[in-house]
């Protein structure tokens, strides 16, 4: 029998309490919902550092930021062919990846993976990002802004100028189910890392996607009466930049939660056309599917936007992991884990060997069988 596939379904910017069956009593998610019946759940996971470039650097290299030197949205370490995806290509996996991956300094090298369908948030050449090229192909040349409209409109929600099939978010699907049609009849086990730009601001849902959460079914965020002890700086300067620091209006910031909770619902419908592709491929029960973020978001909570801190909001991330026969079905971890912990984890369920000192984290199925010792994760946002 060949070794497992790898689906990394990856989200960006999602906190930990967006996910239905993890007890919150508003959003629907019911394709993540099967996943955690199905799955291995690990309650406490949290990010290696909360931004974005920092984090997929940590992921993408099994290292903390003290190791990467990344420690916030600038350069990535050099590629050195030592990441785990650069491992599984070594050892026989066809490595993909479609969506975002946010490489810095340049946004469309490989690092490892043997092809890339590219989808970038701040990309304007379709002659590098595929997805734009698809998007101006199908006559929307004119969209100036695919990914929502930012600057001062980066927390305003907004319904997109596109039609759902076109969808940044529908083409990381669609892209990726074709992809797994595609290895149906291979001989090669592969892995695919399929990266959504959503719930990342700014929220703009397809209709008729923005109106399946009311602003007046949201609840108001979670505002301590010691709110201001509980600041630093970058949650001030955050603020500032997001256009959030001149004043709060409950009505608009309810609103904001009503379509980040749409955007999520948004990507588990695309999850669940990937599930059923597996499924339909008979390549299901061969496939570790692990489904996580790379940080969270305030979303007015502490009075803040954004990320960038160590507030759980931005710092506490969803994990889940089903491989049913390995992983064990719909339990619950309270041990911390980490994204550094995702290398570790693919390389031992590919049964590939790697350098002890390669990765600093360690095997989720370990912890999952109470194997582990480790109490303690970090996370670092600059130096």
């Amino acid at each position: 029998m060949k070794r497992p596939n790898i689906l990394i379904l990856f989200t960006d910017m999602q906190r930990a309490d967006t996910i239905e069956s993890w007890g919150n009593p508003i959003i629907k998610t019911p394709n993540l919902n099967n996943l955690v019946k199905e799955g291995t759940s690990f309650l406490k996971c949290y990010t290696p550092s909360p931004v974005c470039v920092s984090a997929r650097c940590s992921l993408h290299y099994g290292l903390y930021p003290s190791r990467t030197k990344c420690y916030d949205n600038g350069p990535m370490k050099p590629d050195e062919e030592d990441s785990y995806v650069h491992q599984l290509n070594k050892a026989g996996y066809y490595t993909h990846s479609i969506g975002k991956c946010h490489f810095t300094p340049n946004p469309y090298e490989l690092r490892g993976f043997h092809t890339r369908e590219i989808q970038e948030e701040i990309s304007q050449d379709p002659k590098k990002d595929d997805y734009l090229n698809d998007l101006f192909k199908s006559g929307y040349s004119h969209i100036t802004d695919p990914h929502g409209v930012r600057g001062e409109m980066y927390y305003i929600p907004q319904v997109s100028q596109m039609p759902s099939e076109l969808h940044p978010t529908n083409w990381v699907g669609e892209r990726s189910t074709e992809f797994i049609k595609k290895m149906e009849l291979k001989h090669t086990s592969w892995m695919l890392f399929s990266s959504f730009i959503h719930p990342h601001p700014p929220f703009a849902l397809p209709a008729p996607w923005h109106k399946i959460y009311r602003s007046p079914d949201m609840p108001l965020p979670n505002v301590p009466q010691n709110t201001d002890t509980l600041l630093t700086s970058i949650n001030k300067k955050q603020n500032r930049y997001k256009y959030r620091d001149q004043g709060l209006d409950n009505n608009l910031i309810k609103l904001i939660k009503a379509y980040y909770y749409g955007c999520i619902s948004y990507v588990d419908f695309q999850i669940g056309k990937i599930i059923k592709t597996l499924k339909d491929t008979n390549q299901l029960d061969n496939t570790v599917v692990i489904f996580t973020s790379d940080h969270g978001e305030h979303l007015g909570d502490y009075n803040s936007f954004g990320k960038r801190s160590m507030h759980s909001t931005s710092s506490r991330i969803p994990l889940i992991v089903r491989f049913p026969g390995v992983f064990p079905n719909n339990i619950r971890i309270t041990n911390p884990t980490s994204l550094i912990d995702i290398a570790k984890t693919c390389l031992n369920l590919g049964k590939i060997k790697s350098d002890d000192n390669l990765y600093e984290g360690e095997d989720l199925l370990e912890i999952a069988k109470g194997n582990s010792k480790r109490i303690t994760v970090f996370s670092q946002w600059n130096r």
